[in-house]
């Protein structure tokens, strides 16, 4: 189970579009919309980077862009590298370091990044990608429900835009998944490196319309029968949601059957009674862990959650949440960016903005406060955090990469260990300590000039414990 947020696939270059030569970083402007510049601007190179030493390129591996003037950032907690070349041959990174130690070869095409940080590829660990923002979940279905493959493609390609170059789906009807994995590791369509779960395992669904994408179980060999399912379906993870609702037979037939086939099982956490089940039988990581609307967890759930320690991952997925409240109450505006629509036919771009004309009444606004204690309870326990948005629900996704890394910096981590673990742009950098949130009522009208950039204030409860 992958533990850390760079993208840890050693020296190769993760989109499938970055092959070789002039074509290697550069998008086609039709379907994407950006050149490998613009991408570029965006703070995020989409590669894993291979080392800070220079390394000698080999014979067969001859450098065939250079990224010069950035600054560059590790991944692993070192010290930043102002100046820094990085050098690539086809899929792989040959040599990256500062520029006065590596040179970069005569006649190789070379992109500035002067004023930009360059980074590894970002590993979203929760994500969505039938989903692209839309805050009406049956209206999506009724609208969207047979085009999940053409929805997929879209989610997939904003995510390697913000620089994810490996996300975990957790939660998706099982053939489009497959197929969408498919089409990004062949080279078809732009995308991260995609781990899937395929649908949920719960003890029904919640609506008739959501069974391709929730399957109840029903006895602990139906459990059996449904796990290896999914498991012989080609999923790399088993996802579990109201297992509290399960007997206990019937949640340890999930999780044996999975971990004998060597699949790590993640489960849904919002209730103190989810985790002691989950806790009970082995799950390997919780979901939402801390969204829960108790001022606190038991004693007994915090004790045995520091018993596993290590042996356990947790991902809060807290960034919506600030980013929904602060739309919703403060910036709506931010809604009219055009990079959430980066790839989508138009109509489909003016239903999600049209669904979202109401933040505040949606049903995930209700958990944007209550959530900030019991999450720093199951911090302060120990185990690793996992960062992953919940991309794809309530809201559109572009910029959740650095929201997340600054919230999952305080719930995830203390210190470097939480700098370094935190999906973030920049995790170098850290914005003053903000101003409490106040409703978009309270606001004075300071109105902007035209295409002035709008400044981004976080709650300060995302600073204290």
């Amino acid at each position: 189970m992958m533990s850390a947020f760079h993208d840890p696939t050693t020296f190769r270059v993760r989109s499938p579009r970055l092959r070789d030569r002039s074509a290697a970083v550069r998008f086609d402007r039709s379907r994407s919309g950006r050149t490998a510049e613009a991408i570029v601007g965006m703070l995020l190179v989409l590669f894993a980077l291979a080392t800070l030493a220079p390394a000698p390129a080999r014979a067969q591996e001859s450098p065939t862009l250079a990224l010069v003037g950035g600054r560059i950032l590790d991944g692993y907690g070192g010290a930043p590298i102002e100046d820094g070349v990085v050098l690539v041959a086809g899929e792989r990174i040959v040599a990256a370091g500062p520029a006065s130690e590596v040179q970069v070869p005569a006649g190789v095409r070379v992109i500035s990044t002067q004023g930009m940080t360059v980074l590894p590829g970002l590993c979203d660990m929760h994500v969505h990608v039938q989903l692209v923002g839309h805050g009406d979940y049956a209206r999506w279905d009724e609208l969207y429900g047979q085009r999940n493959e053409e929805v997929m493609a879209i989610a997939a390609e904003q995510l390697l835009s913000a620089g994810v170059t490996c996300a975990r789906d957790l939660g998706g009807p099982l053939a489009p998944l497959v197929e969408t994995r498919r089409r990004i590791e062949s080279g078809e369509i732009p995308g991260p490196r995609l781990f899937i779960s395929g649908p949920f395992l719960q003890r029904a669904p919640y609506e008739p319309w959501q069974a391709d994408y929730r399957w109840g179980v029903n006895g602990a060999e139906d459990a059996r029968v449904k796990t290896r399912t999914l498991i012989d379906g080609g999923v790399d993870v088993i996802k579990l949601i109201d297992q509290d609702q399960l007997s206990d037979e019937e949640v340890a037939a999930i999780v044996e059957t999975a971990h004998a086939a060597g699949i790590p099982v993640v489960a849904h956490a919002h209730r103190m009674e989810e985790i002691r089940v989950g806790l009970r039988h082995g799950v390997d990581n919780f979901e939402h862990t801390g969204l829960g609307t108790a001022p606190g967890y038991a004693p007994d759930v915090l004790q045995a959650l520091a018993e596993r320690n290590s042996a356990l991952y947790w991902t809060p997925t807290v960034s919506p949440l600030y980013v929904m409240q602060y739309t919703g109450e403060v910036f709506p505006e931010r809604l009219d960016d055009p990079a959430w629509r980066t790839g989508m036919p138009r109509s489909m771009a003016e239903e999600i903005r049209s669904s979202l004309d109401a933040i505040p009444h949606l049903h995930y606004y209700a958990m944007a406060r209550p959530f900030l204690r019991p999450g720093r309870g199951v911090r302060d326990g120990g185990g690793g955090s996992l960062c992953g948005p919940d991309r794809g629900t309530g809201r559109p996704s572009h910029g959740h990469v650095g929201a997340a890394g600054r919230a999952a910096d305080r719930q995830g981590g203390t210190g470097s260990e939480g700098s370094r673990r935190g999906l973030t742009a920049d995790p170098g950098l850290r914005p003053p300590r903000p101003r409490r949130l106040r409703r978009r009522a309270s606001v004075p009208d300071r109105r902007l000039p035209p295409g002035s950039p709008r400044p981004f204030r976080w709650p300060a409860e995302a600073w204290e414990g």
